[in-house]
């Protein structure tokens, strides 16, 4: 169900999730409640990101994960894929030295693969500014698909037991994890989603399996700094159990 966003964070008495990963939901109705083209609100959930990084980054959330882009999403018409790149190449070539001077690393997880050359040279040029900064590690999942990324990661253990380097006992799930594309990421301990849907969408299927899942109706473009400590209000009141009965 839906969940009600009751209370403004208590940053003080707060603990903070050590990773957010949000599931960026809604630009396209955010549009047409407005009778606006969908590019204008894309164009409008970029700024939503940048509130959001700026917000993780003074409240001291270590990690935040934005899924930008799947694998699905391709099949998207043409001209909004073309937006939603262009969007991408004006983020970074406009935000990066700032996000550096904020101290923030930026990274990327997803199969680069489709996207265009400059796009890439873009990516790498990013991670490679801010690879030595202690600030907020900011991720963006782009062409990123979960199911790809576990079957990724069996294909690579599968070709180091056929070349004898692992035997198939050796297989852990510790291990499988440090095959997928998030090695390095703690696993998310709140993932939101905007725009009322409730489902993952093939978003970090693996790293999920112990988060906290709030799920809001506010469509990405209007998410704020208020709707973030919200929903880590929400994750706060949750009893985190890993699989035990929560009793002493």
């Amino acid at each position: 169900m839906t969940q009600g966003l009751g209370h403004r964070l208590d940053a003080a008495a707060a603990s903070l999730p050590r990773h957010i990963a949000i599931i960026m939901d809604g630009n396209g109705r955010w549009a047409k409640k407005r009778y606006m083209p969908r590019t204008l609100g894309h164009r409008e959930g970029a700024e939503a990101v940048r509130r959001t990084v700026t917000a993780c980054a003074e409240l001291g959330v270590p990690y935040l994960t934005l899924f930008a882009f799947s694998s699905e999403n391709w099949k998207r018409p043409a001209d909004e894929v073309d937006d939603l790149m262009w969007l991408l190449r004006s983020y970074l070539q406009r935000e990066v030295n700032e996000l550096n001077r904020q101290r923030v690393r930026i990274g990327f997880i997803g199969e680069r693969d489709r996207l265009a050359p400059d796009l890439i040279t873009l990516i790498e040029n990013a991670e490679l500014q801010t690879r030595n900064n202690d600030g907020l590690v900011f991720t963006i999942a782009l062409n990123y698909g979960g199911q790809n990324d576990i079957v990724s990661a069996a294909r690579r253990l599968a070709e180091e037991v056929a070349a004898g380097s692992l035997r198939p006992d050796q297989i852990t799930p510790e291990s499988f994890a440090a095959h997928l594309m998030t090695l390095g990421l703690p696993d998310p301990d709140l993932i939101i989603r905007t725009s009322g849907e409730q489902r993952l969408s093939n978003f970090m299927l693996w790293q999920s399996a112990y988060s906290e899942l709030v799920f809001i109706d506010t469509l990405w473009p209007d998410f704020s700094r208020e709707s973030l400590e919200q929903a880590i209000d929400l994750f706060n009141r949750r009893e985190r159990r890993f699989g035990a009965t929560g009793e002493s």
